[in-house]
């Protein structure tokens, strides 16, 4: 009878720790930004876009008491001398719009939606053209059932964007048996669509035979898979486990390892765990990220990206096959997401069907996307033989 009780404590245990994981604080409400636009006149540029709230839930109903965007730009010199103006106007659909800005507490009913709207100025002469990209950080407040949550969604919005490469400018890299091509774009985010990126800075170069690379790291910030570590509430899963990896793992950190545990569970993340340390014993390494999935793998803590993003912990893609599919039927040819870093490792995560993987392999080994902040996270690879 003795010999079942570890098992029984075990079991119990973690069934525990699965129920308080669900049962940890957290707010049905989703913020989506849509309709961004851009427009220049006398000196000075107009940012203006909308903040969609909404909450899915069929009866919770949750306060927005707090609202603010803090503003932040980017570029290649220094900002300082611009001015920054920003006004946030409510455009609730059940109340009159205030005319002095403030933002009045509002409910958010279940099944409803109400939204913001963002006017951003940015003027001040000469600084203004090195200017190319507008973080708009969103810090609002949910309050309910689950108490009083802090959230922190950061929008890039592309003030300016490099002209798509022309044939004649194409500068190629030699490789083994092939040729690779670098295609520089706008910081990429939620407002774009990955499909549309991909016609915009690859289509006017593209041959038959060629195969077309994302990272998936931009390819995952286009979907909105990041967020700020300060949404995270470290659990002791959390800041036990972390402590076993590699100072330079994703994993080593307590938000990181949290963010994994939000997405598989911590009877996984607990299983992998306590599995890898058995495989290392018997010298098999990597046991853990084979047991806790891909996205073991795939998540970037902060500082793992390009700025803004290196403030946040940027998860990897979902639906990477379906991409790739439907990508490679809009552009005429095989499109892959690779992860590929400065150490010579690359990683296919998904690949157009009849794509060839090991020239990407060969391609991509010396990284001529980079990792640092190049802003090329597209790469054009064609085969020697085309």
């Amino acid at each position: 009878m003795s010999l079942l009780i570890a098992p029984l404590a075990l079991g119990a245990g973690v069934a525990w720790l699965e129920a308080r994981h669900r049962m940890r604080p957290a707010s049905p409400l989703r913020l989506t930004a849509r309709d961004w636009t851009v427009t220049s006149q006398g000196g000075v540029l107009r940012v203006k876009g909308v903040l969609e709230i909404s909450n899915p839930h069929p009866s919770m109903e949750v306060f927005v008491p707090e609202l603010q965007v803090v503003p932040t730009l980017l570029g290649k010199a220094d900002l300082s001398g611009l001015t920054v103006s920003t006004r946030i106007q409510a455009d609730h659909p059940d109340d009159e719009a205030r005319a002095d800005g403030y933002w009045a507490v509002y409910i958010v009913k279940g099944r409803k939606t109400t939204r913001a709207r963002v006017s951003i100025e940015i003027s001040g002469g000469e600084s203004l053209e090195q200017v190319d990209t507008l973080w708009a950080d969103v810090q609002w407040i949910n309050y309910g059932p689950f108490g009083r949550l802090a959230r922190r969604q950061g929008i890039p919005v592309p003030l300016r964007c490099p002209e798509p490469l022309r044939v004649d400018q194409a500068s190629w890299q030699s490789g083994d048996g092939c040729s690779v091509l670098p295609l520089k774009t706008h910081l990429l985010g939620p407002l774009d669509d990955p499909i549309d990126v991909l016609r915009r800075y690859a289509e006017p170069l593209l041959q038959p035979g060629d195969v077309l690379t994302i990272g998936e790291t931009p390819l995952a910030v286009i979907q909105g898979h990041y967020q700020h570590p300060s949404e995270l509430e470290p659990g002791p899963i959390a800041r036990l486990a972390c402590r076993v990896f590699h100072p330079t793992s994703s994993l080593a950190t307590a938000c990181g390892m949290q963010t994994l545990i939000d997405l598989v569970g911590p009877t996984r993340v607990i299983a992998a765990w306590l599995g890898g340390l058995l495989m290392k014993l018997v010298g098999i390494p990597g046991g853990f990220y084979r047991l806790a999935g891909d996205q073991a793998r795939l998540i970037d803590d902060i500082t793992g990206t390009t700025p803004p993003y290196d403030q946040t912990i940027v998860l990897g893609p979902q639906r990477s096959g379906s991409f790739c599919a439907q990508a490679s039927q809009a552009l005429g040819i095989d499109v892959a997401i690779v992860d590929v870093n400065d150490l010579g490792r690359v990683k296919v995560l998904a690949s157009s069907s009849g794509c060839d993987d090991a020239l990407l392999m060969r391609a991509l080994k010396p990284n001529p996307a980079g990792n640092a902040n190049q802003r090329t996270p597209l790469v054009l690879v064609r085969s020697a033989c085309a």
